[in-house]
């Protein structure tokens, strides 16, 4: 961390700046699978006309794929509130699936479900997409999880400005909570030797991967504004397509964090949602106190971003400060203590300590990896896989 250069008048602004809310709001979205079958299942439209005349609706989204099912939470004023949103929206989701002899499973690859067997959903925004993108959209079977950090921005420059900052250094320690949420080891009934596949898959879009730095909120904003008027976001959709690691959302008055795989458990998704809320905590209050997170160039995050992929937490990230690699267990107790004197404002001390629980006992990839090896893996790959898919459908239950 190094002191900024600041003039009185921007000194002034910072000290007088409204404090951010930094409420939190999740997505999740699923794979709709077969129980006795344990491959996926397209029953989207089913799902969703049975939430229909559900009591408690959930408002279940579709998404490219009718193998998927996206919920989304309500806005959060903390990571309790998140805790009991996710409990809910797992309940629910699983409860409505059943009811239609399937299961849900929070992953971000199948094991082994095949692209080229999957419906397209039926909506023109996804005949836009397929249309633009061919090839590459139709081979995208993964399954994500987003993060959205309230800046309550609307109508303030100032804080806009604020979370355009903050995205520029926030972005050093993206391929450290994607390390510690990595679920996508297989690919098509293989074993990829990655711990993340869906991020290689997600990075054959266009405008994906790690964002480039903008000096100010017009500065992005015009960007944006290019880019629509070239047609690059195409004709009927409004929501802009950009779908970088980190992105201010479109429609909200969010900084959404895209770059996590799916958290099998719910400990695991919450945990990382505490974790981007707390490193934007502990950069505003760096701010507040006239200094500043380092930004580094996209091409020195992206290396850290592959090291991530392909080992998780087993690995080693660079250091660019001391321009040498580190053991990852290294570097998420470093970044542990670097947001320690926010947690307890916050309130989600324990949440960000289950990292150490993640530590230990490994992360979902690592142990759907375990499950294969168990049951024979590529000896007897059938029976390995289908066992990796009823782990998974137990997991993405627990805690309910």
């Amino acid at each position: 961390m190094a002191p900024v250069s600041q003039t009185p008048a921007v000194r002034e602004e910072i000290m007088t700046l409204s404090t951010p809310p930094l409420t939190l709001g999740i997505e999740e979205e699923f794979q709709i699978v077969n129980p006795r079958t344990r491959n996926l299942h397209s029953s989207i439209d089913k799902l969703i006309e049975a939430d229909s005349e559900a009591e408690n609706q959930l408002n279940l989204k579709p998404e490219f794929m009718q193998s998927q099912v996206e919920v989304g939470s309500h806005v959060c004023r903390n990571i309790s509130e998140i805790r009991q949103e996710v409990i809910r929206l797992r309940r629910q989701v699983i409860q409505v699936a059943e009811e239609q002899n399937l299961s849900i499973v929070a992953a971000s690859t199948h094991p082994f479900a095949k692209w080229s067997d999957q419906s397209i959903t039926d909506a023109e925004r996804y005949k836009e997409m397929l249309d633009d993108m061919q090839g590459v959209a139709r081979s995208l079977l993964i399954f994500g999880m987003h993060v959205h950090v309230g800046f309550g921005h609307k109508n303030d420059l100032s804080l806009k400005n604020l979370m355009i900052e903050i995205m520029n250094q926030v972005r050093y320690f993206v391929p450290h909570i994607l390390a510690l949420s990595t679920s996508s080891p297989f690919w098509q009934g293989e074993a990829t030797g990655l711990k993340s596949y869906r991020s290689v898959m997600f990075e054959q879009l266009p405008r994906t991967g790690i964002p480039p730095t903008f000096e100010s909120w017009g500065e992005f904003s015009n960007y944006e504004t290019l880019m629509g008027k070239v047609g690059a976001f195409g004709k009927g959709d409004k929501v802009a397509k950009i779908w970088w690691d980190i992105r201010p959302h479109p429609l909200f008055d969010t900084l959404e964090f895209r770059i996590t795989d799916i958290c099998t458990t719910i400990d695991e998704a919450v945990c990382m949602a505490a974790l981007f809320q707390a490193v934007c905590a502990k950069l505003i209050k760096l701010r507040r106190e006239n200094m500043s997170w380092r930004n580094y160039r996209s091409i020195h995050i992206s290396e850290n971003k592959w090291r991530a992929v392909r080992y998780g937490i087993h690995g080693k990230l660079i250091d660019f400060g001391k321009q040498e690699e580190v053991p990852f267990h290294f570097l998420a107790n470093e970044l542990l203590s670097f947001v320690d004197d926010v947690l307890d404002d916050l309130g989600c001390r324990k949440e960000v300590e289950y990292v150490n629980t993640i530590l230990k006992q490994g992360t979902s990839a690592d142990r759907q990896l375990a499950v294969y090896n168990k049951h024979g893996g590529e000896a007897n790959s059938n029976k390995a896989l289908k066992a990796v898919v009823d782990h998974l459908i137990e997991e993405t239950k627990r805690g309910l």
